[in-house]
């Protein structure tokens, strides 16, 4: 497989992957005024299992944490996805948001 291309896309508010020039996938979030709630993550059929939604894991929460959305933000993981990644990566977890 080709390597992944990850970016953002504010306007649509989502990460994507891109394997090619096709779109393999994207984290959809939303913005509150501290957060970033990542709200879903899909990757498409002919991408699964080939660490297309690590990747866009990786690199969604690395933008946070540099700063990406324009100012420091927590984040808040309602998909399913993001929290368990989160979960199996620890270093991740000082950027979630606490109830």
């Amino acid at each position: 497989m080709s390597d992944v291309e990850t970016t953002h896309n504010p306007a649509a508010h989502r990460y994507e992957a891109h394997v090619d020039g096709e779109l393999a996938g994207f984290v959809e979030y939303d913005l509150t005024e501290d957060a970033v709630v990542f709200t879903h993550t899909e990757v498409d059929d002919a991408f699964e299992g080939k660490g297309i939604g690590s990747a866009l894991a990786r690199f969604a929460l690395d933008d946070v944490r540099a700063g990406g959305q324009g100012e420091a933000r927590r984040v808040v993981p309602t998909c399913p996805f993001i929290r368990g990644w989160i979960d199996k990566h620890p270093d991740y977890a000082d950027l979630v948001e606490r109830a």
